[in-house]
């Protein structure tokens, strides 16, 4: 986080964007199609569609409900922390005209979890949450040792499928299908877009062919010495990091030197500091006195 979100008042300023942003998201989005994806704000579009209770008040009278049973049941901590945004976000579904953007439901519901996901995301980053059903999962975890996100999974889901009662199995299976979407979008946010390929590689005839060729076009290796689980033989395997688009390259490349060598790929969600591309960081990493023969060793191999 950056210097500037740190600030007391820069995170009270990220709050009323990210509490904003999702009061949008269920006005402009999920309320005009009666679409209750799970939370308050799911009961308080059941209520609004069904009885036509006001939707900003439910959302603060379960709000209030929550903050009392986490004063009861959790530490004043936890309230405290969950206790500006109960209040916060009810204010915003009240100030926020309720329209409807987009006719087709499906698009409203891409759309709508995108916004959703960038909000929660947001209140995520500075440690902040809306109140509401967050609340009975902290109270199952402390006395019963359910996780939170199983919790907190069981009640969104039965306030989707409420959606049946009130109007209809499709808008039930929107409702489910913005829960997913969100879920993805949110890992997208958090992991970030620039994602990178792990790959280990393990070669009984090449290794030595692979680590050169892969020095030489700037690929940082760290190397790893593994002993056969199998064979009880001692081997060593390389770790390589890559940007997604070089992905194929590498991969080609090694099993062109090896067709036979073992790769496994991982996805890396973030990869910061010390040396993992660029330059000729294998040859670097070799001490002085032998680069020579590693040199001489890849030229006898490439003949």
């Amino acid at each position: 986080m950056s210097r500037f979100v740190r600030s007391k008042w820069a995170q009270f300023l990220v709050m009323l964007v990210a509490l904003e942003i999702i009061a949008i998201s269920i006005n402009m989005f999920y309320a005009p199609h009666n679409i209750a994806s799970g939370g308050a704000t799911g009961i308080g579009i059941l209520l609004e569609a069904a009885f036509g209770f006001n939707l900003s008040l439910v959302v603060l009278i379960i709000n209030i409900f929550m903050l009392i049973l986490a004063w009861i049941f959790l530490s004043k901590q936890t309230v405290l922390k969950i206790a500006l945004g109960s209040f916060i976000l009810p204010v915003c579904l009240a100030l926020t005209p309720q329209i409807k953007l987009i006719k087709d439901p499906l698009l409203t519901v891409i759309v709508g979890a995108s916004i959703f996901a960038v909000g929660i995301s947001m209140l995520y980053q500075i440690d902040a949450s809306s109140g509401g059903t967050t609340v009975p999962p902290l109270i199952i975890k402390k006395y019963w040792g359910l996780k939170t996100s199983t919790s907190l999974l069981l009640i969104d889901g039965v306030i989707c499928l409420l959606n049946v009662f009130v109007a209809g199995f499709e808008v039930m299976v929107l409702a489910v299908t913005s829960q997913i979407l969100t879920t993805i979008v949110m890992n997208f946010i958090e992991t970030g877009f620039d994602r990178k390929k792990v790959i280990y590689i393990m070669s009984d005839s090449d290794l030595n062919k692979i680590k050169g060729k892969l020095g030489l076009l700037g690929k940082a290796l760290t190397i790893f010495n593994v002993t056969g689980g199998y064979t009880g033989h001692d081997k060593e395997m390389l770790m390589v990091i890559v940007e997604n688009p070089d992905y194929h390259q590498l991969l080609g490349l090694v099993h062109e030197i090896d067709p036979s060598a073992f790769v496994l790929v991982m996805d890396a969600a973030e990869a910061r500091g010390g040396i993992w591309n660029g330059g000729d960081q294998y040859l670097t990493q070799i001490p002085s006195e032998k680069r020579s023969e590693v040199l001489e060793k890849f030229n006898a191999d490439e003949r």
